[in-house]
């Protein structure tokens, strides 16, 4: 059993906040769009519960794919595939169980979220492939870590808006930003097995693709929550530009981190991201 919880990162949370505090969010909007004071318990239990257990999938799938890779990284040697003491069989078929237990939590909503968590499997199973072909795969990363937005849109509203699209190119542009900081960490060991990651991609300019990426996101959900057509009433909007000063707050941190390109001070800027994810989640929940 250890080792199987070392295989889905149980004590490491940060990788299923990092995709809940969006998909949260995106609830509490389609909801008010609704005139909803809240979602449901049903629905935040589902997404709650569905995006840990997808997170952990990925884990899987991911692992199995990489396992020729990560025995040549130091970081990822001693995983639990990599070092031989579960088989990719194995670590495959733990992530079709975890998956399928997502899947049956999916069935408790509407028809047109089952239809859209077909895509959203099939963009999580992409991605570990696509660090084998394309340049900057933390895209990938993005829309499948983004994907639960269109979904809490289609369980709330039994549609996808434009709003929730928008949402979720906002939301990757904070992806991109965050898994750079990660690729970061690897950079040296990726350029000797041919892997290609956005750290490796922009090179010199990974700092500051990393700070235009992070303010991308917070201009693009300002814009959408306060600014455009989908303006939404905000109850207490002076709560929301609390929230969105100390996300830049945040963002002005993770440059001081970053900016020397130290492996740990990366790894650091990393995982201490889902503060930045639920900085917003709660502006966004306690000012409408």
């Amino acid at each position: 059993m250890a080792l199987y919880l070392d295989l889905i990162r149980w004590n490491r949370p940060v990788g299923w906040l990092l995709p809940l505090w969006p998909t949260l969010a995106a609830l509490w909007i389609a909801s008010a769009q609704t005139n909803q004071a809240l979602p449901s318990l049903h629905l935040l239990v589902v997404f709650t519960l569905g995006t840990f257990l997808m997170r952990s999938a990925g884990c899987c799938v991911n692992d199995a794919a990489d396992k020729d890779f990560d025995v040549h990284v130091k970081r990822t040697a001693n995983r639990a595939v990599a070092s031989g003491k579960l088989s990719q069989f194995e670590a495959v078929a733990a992530g079709v169980v975890l998956a399928f237990l997502a899947f049956l939590l999916v069935l408790t909503t509407n028809t047109a979220t089952i239809a859209w968590s077909f895509a959203a499997l099939a963009i999580a199973i992409a991605y570990p492939f696509a660090k084998r072909f394309i340049a900057m795969p933390q895209a990938v990363l993005g829309v499948a870590f983004s994907f639960g937005i269109p979904m809490a849109f289609a369980a709330v509203q039994g549609h996808v808006s434009m709003l929730a699209w928008l949402l979720l190119l906002g939301n990757l542009f904070w992806v991109l930003a965050y898994d750079t900081e990660y690729a970061m960490v690897d950079r040296d060991d990726d350029l000797k097995i041919g892997m290609k990651t956005s750290a490796i991609t922009l090179g010199r300019f990974d700092v500051m693709g990393i700070m235009l990426f992070y303010i991308l996101y917070l201009s693009i959900w300002h814009w959408l929550i306060v600014c455009s057509p989908y303006q939404l009433k905000l109850s207490s909007p002076m709560l929301w530009y609390a929230a969105l000063a100390v996300a830049c707050g945040q963002v002005v941190w993770h440059f001081l981190l970053i900016r020397q390109r130290e492996r740990m001070s990366c790894f650091k800027a990393f995982r201490v991201n889902h503060w930045l994810g639920f900085t917003l989640f709660a502006g966004v929940a306690l000012a409408l």
